[in-house]
């Protein structure tokens, strides 16, 4: 039996891969000059509507991530993806006629910027959620978001001392909600207290309760601090017989820098995909 490139494909899952750029880490003018290049028109539009350059640099710096990032995994020119949205604004890659020169037909990616940083999260197969803040958000911020929170995370938010221990658990939490919901492509017109997560101490996700609607429910569920007090949450699809890695890169994709391997906690939430299919 001759076992070809496409079974090896099928019997060791693709890394789950995770880039953490900041606007730092691509000159101003590069990145310019690939955004003339690489975005199209849409997005060149939305870039030149910033009223501050700095609003306008993160644009182009995150955008242009995305369309390196992508281009990598889908064997694509930058300017050749086409990038669409859902009635929710959710962004998705348009595979061409004949699907994706590298890779299969389905990949999916999600980007979240905060603060000069941004993030993007690509797999394949399965949809992924990010998101990323920093720490140093003002109070009355914080406190808009702890009310939409469900009780208990509520409750778990105000057993913290004052200050940098509750502002990092409120953030904990709402990353990982916007990340989930983020999968789901559902952004924020899912309630945030209709799901709740249990957090360990430090870092990790312990429990996750979902929304009723969500009848798979079965999620991997990370937290990362790739920089100090900047905080990374991911959502990830469980897939049934499926263990996959996540592969941590640093900086814009211009180089071969060996990323950092993580592996991915135990599915956590309701039931598993290959119970709710047989029903």
């Amino acid at each position: 039996m001759t076992v070809t490139a496409r079974d090896l494909e099928r019997a060791v899952p693709a890394p789950v891969k995770l880039w953490i750029c900041a606007n730092d880490d691509l000159a101003p003018a590069i990145a310019a000059v690939l955004a003339t290049h690489w975005l199209d028109e849409s997005e060149q539009q939305i870039a030149g509507r910033f009223l501050f350059e700095r609003d306008r640099r993160q644009y182009l710096v995150a955008h242009a991530l995305v369309r390196r990032a992508l281009a990598l995994e889908a064997g694509l020119a930058e300017a050749e993806l086409v990038i669409f949205r859902s009635s929710r604004g959710r962004p998705f890659l348009q595979p061409p006629d004949g699907g994706l020169p590298r890779g299969g037909p389905e990949l999916d990616f999600n980007l979240s910027h905060a603060s000069g940083y941004n993030l993007l999260g690509v797999m394949r197969g399965q949809r992924i959620g990010v998101d990323v803040e920093r720490l140093g958000r003002d109070a009355q911020a914080l406190d808009t978001i702890v009310d939409t929170f469900a009780p208990q995370e509520r409750a778990w938010v105000a057993r913290a001392a004052p200050g940098h221990s509750r502002d990092r658990r409120v953030l904990r939490l709402w990353t990982l909600k916007e990340a989930y919901s983020k999968a789901r492509g559902l952004g924020l017109g899912l309630p945030f207290d209709e799901f709740a997560f249990e957090l360990a101490e430090d870092r990790g996700v312990i429990g996750f309760r979902p929304p009723a609607d969500d009848e798979s429910g079965r999620w991997r569920l990370v937290e990362l601090e790739p920089v100090p007090d900047v905080l990374v949450a991911v959502a990830i699809q469980a897939a049934p017989g499926q263990d996959p890695v996540l592969q941590l890169h640093h900086g814009f994709p211009w180089g071969r820098a060996v990323p950092r391997r993580i592996a991915l906690p135990e599915p956590l939430g309701g039931t598993p995909l290959e119970e709710a299919a047989a029903r």
